[in-house]
């Protein structure tokens, strides 16, 4: 796994800030450092590490394919076949598609500590940017707690940042889950013409049975870095050819 990831472009958080940012403890960064899961962080003055937006963003990727049920040796396999010049935007795409995955949950979260996930304190208007992105919801009775969805809320605190109009935002998001919908609906209906018919001629032999659930037990994984693969290098040729270079 690369170092060089964009983690050290700022690397200006010490490894109880990156803890408290990804919701993780101490011994988890430095567990995970020792497993080569993250690089090394930046060495500074008096040779304190600090880490970067890169460090975040692997951390949250690895925390949503924990939550798809995968061993920390099949997190570790899927790391590997990542491309090494992965930037932390890449993996937030990477993080963000993973989480498409996993069923919609909404965790109750006081605002300290919303605020301590977002790495910054968020005002009024950022509030009401986040809940109309349906990154939160405001928790009726309760001004200081919000109902947050863990898997937008990295993206949707980026986002805050963006000169862009909101609803410009929104109309993106719109296209994306469209489409995302279109091409889940087209794989889920491949598998079930091409894999799932005909294992279902076969399912009394015991080693298609295996088959069939060590192909389950990968597949979603395996699905996400393709679309990933393939849409970064989709957007990259329509940018070419929007833009030019």
């Amino acid at each position: 796994m690369a170092a060089d990831t964009g983690e050290t472009a700022e690397a200006n958080l010490t490894v109880d800030e990156l803890a408290a940012r990804a919701g993780v403890t101490v011994r988890t960064v430095r567990f995970y450092g020792t497993r080569g899961l993250l690089p090394p962080p930046e060495i500074g003055p008096r040779r304190v590490g600090r880490y970067g937006p890169g460090h975040l963003s692997r951390l949250a990727l690895i925390e949503e394919l924990q939550h798809q049920g995968l061993t920390l040796a099949a997190i570790e396999r899927y790391l590997r076949r990542l491309p090494d010049d992965l930037s932390a935007h890449d993996l937030a795409i990477h993080r963000a598609l993973v989480a498409s995955w996993t069923p919609d949950k909404a965790e109750q979260t006081p605002r300290a500590q919303l605020e301590r996930r977002a790495g910054r304190a968020l005002s009024e208007e950022d509030i009401d940017r986040l809940a109309a992105m349906n990154v939160l919801e405001r928790t009726e009775g309760d001004a200081g707690t919000f109902r947050v969805d863990p898997g937008l809320l990295g993206l949707g605190v980026q986002l805050l940042d963006v000169p862009i109009a909101l609803e410009t935002i929104l109309a993106a998001r719109t296209v994306l889950i469209e489409h995302a919908r279109s091409t889940a609906r087209e794989l889920t209906r491949l598998f079930h013409d091409e894999v799932w018919g005909p294992y279902r001629e076969r399912e009394s032999d015991p080693e298609e049975v295996e088959a069939m659930k060590s192909l389950s037990a990968h597949m979603q994984p395996m699905v996400v870095q393709a679309l990933v693969t393939a849409f970064q290098r989709s957007l990259k040729q329509e940018l070419r050819a929007t833009y030019g270079g």
